[in-house]
Formats: structure tokens, sequence, C-alpha cells
């Protein structure tokens, strides 16, 4: 039997109506009762779960070595499809991403890019090839192709559970965050997916792809220092170890972000960093949704 569930949304969704992925509300409410697409299966409301949001998630962090990139696995565990997004796939790492999907029983509905990776090729136009249907995302500020361009705001929905979409830009011009809902049925404490704006004890460089330290350290204090701070903060990156920090483990501890602006930006100035040595290859591939060669990688 097909569920329904009550939504409220402003009337310019992201894309076609079939799609839990929706603007932010406007003055002028609506509620309204949609039938969700057979594509995405049927989703229950907060009353058919005695669940809580924390009981109602599957979460894995998942690694790739060569760019020491983590992609964050995330389902709603107690809907009848177990529908499943990925934040930030590798190619590398794809097939194995795909084979956990596939061993927990779980429907990978979205492959998301926090931004444009200079480092790594996303596996998010492979694992289009290889699952039909699956939807891919990356932020309208990018210019990048998916199949969902997102902007700050917006609501990304795997069942019950949603991702909020905010725009953090400074690392790249396109860089936003996710963070889980805010409600009884979301899980608790939240979690921040930071890409390269936020790392654990760090930030990513500004020196590129129209990066600003300026505008960086203010993404950080305006939409990730915000948040309550027993917030997890999961980055796309980690080189020392570390898998998860707190929103206020780094609003303390992080030897960058604590300091004032002009601190921040003398010390973004003084990196020195060499030239990422994929940025030739992986750029070009991630403004295509990693589609160059995809082909090949499929067979």
């Amino acid at each position: 039997m097909l569920r329904f569930r009550l939504l409220s949304f402003s009337l310019s969704p992201i894309s076609s109506s079939s799609s839990p992925v929706f603007k932010p509300h406007t003055r002028n409410r609506f509620l309204f009762l949609k039938k969700l697409s057979s594509q995405m299966g049927s989703y229950t409301t907060a009353s058919d779960s005695q669940l809580s949001g924390s009981k109602k998630l599957l979460f894995r962090q998942l690694f790739e070595k060569d760019s020491s990139t983590y992609t964050y696995l995330l389902a709603d565990a107690s809907h009848p499809d177990k529908p499943a997004l990925l934040v930030d796939p590798v190619d590398k790492t794809a097939d194995r991403d795909l084979s956990l999907v596939k061993e927990l029983g779980l429907k990978l509905i979205y492959a998301i890019n926090t931004h444009v990776h200079a480092d790594h090729v996303t596996g998010t136009g492979l694992i289009k090839s290889k699952v039909p249907g699956v939807k891919s995302i990356i932020s309208k500020a990018s210019n990048a192709q998916a199949d969902l361009l997102i902007e700050p705001g917006d609501k990304v929905y795997f069942g019950d559970l949603f991702l909020e979409v905010r725009a953090t830009p400074g690392h790249t011009l396109g860089c936003v965050t996710y963070v889980t809902g805010d409600g009884p049925n979301q899980p608790q404490p939240r979690m921040v997916f930071t890409g390269d704006a936020l790392l654990i004890r760090g930030c990513g460089r500004t020196d590129f792809q129209g990066g600003s330290s300026e505008t960086l350290y203010k993404s950080v204090h305006t939409q990730i220092f915000t948040l309550p701070k027993d917030t997890l903060v999961y980055p796309a990156h980690d080189y020392k170890g570390f898998t998860v920090s707190t929103v206020g483990e780094e609003m303390k501890y992080n030897p960058r972000l604590t300091k004032d602006e002009a601190g921040f930006k003398g010390i973004m100035e003084n990196l020195n960093l060499a030239y990422p040595k994929m940025m030739d290859v992986a750029v070009p591939a991630n403004m295509l949704c990693g589609l160059q060669d995809v082909e090949s990688k499929a067979n």
C-alpha cells in the first residue's frame, strides 16, 4: 500500500515534482499532499515510526587513501526501501561503495558532492553508469554539471531524513556544506559534512578555483560555527588520522579559524602549498560530474 507524506514547500522546486529536493520555504506557504515517486519508494510519516532519529539513520564513513578523501554513506534504515545517498564518492572506490550499498540492502538514490574537487575524480558519474536511477547533485554556484543543482536552503530528502544545504564558499566558489535536519525525528546530535571548508584542526586551501581566505573565514564562522556545539563535524579529507570532531572543538582548538580574520588571512597567504598533482585531470572531469572516460571505467 502506498503511503503519503504531508510536505510544506515553496512553489519553485529545484527540479521535477518527483524529486524530494525542495527550495526553502517562502512567505506564502502551502501544505501539499504528494505521493512520492515510485523511484524513491513510499515515504513514511514521522508518526509511522517510533524510532528516534539516531536509530533511523544508517551511517558509514569510508576512506580513499590516495587522496585521503572521506566518503559518507547515509540511509534511512526505518524506511521499507532504505533510501540512501553518498557524499563525496571517489571514482577509485566506487565499486567498494556500491558493494556496501548492496550488502546492506540499501537503495542508492543520490551521489552528491560538496564542491568541484581538485585532488581526485568524483565517483558520481561512474556510479550513475552502474546504478540506473541514481541522480548526481552539486551546487549551482560551482557551474558544474549534475542532475540536480542545489542552492542554499535546499533540502535533500532520503526517506524521512534530510540534509540541509548551506553555502560555504572560500575554498572554491561553489563549496556547500550539508547539515542533517533539526527536529525530533532527525539524527541527534546533528552532523555536518563540511567538504574542504572546515577540516579537523584545519581548513581547505584558498589559492585556486576562485578561493578567498576572507570568504572562507566568513563562511565557517557564519554557517558552521553557528551550529550547536555538539554537532559532529565530518570533513572531506584528513591527513593525520582523525575521523570526526565537533563544532565546539573546532571553535576552541582549530589553529587557523580561532584567529581573528586578519590572522587567518596571514596564515593562508603563507602556506606555500604545491600545485595539486591531480588538478589538471580532476577539475575538468569533475565539472562534468566525473563523466570523462567513464565508459572505459564502467566496463
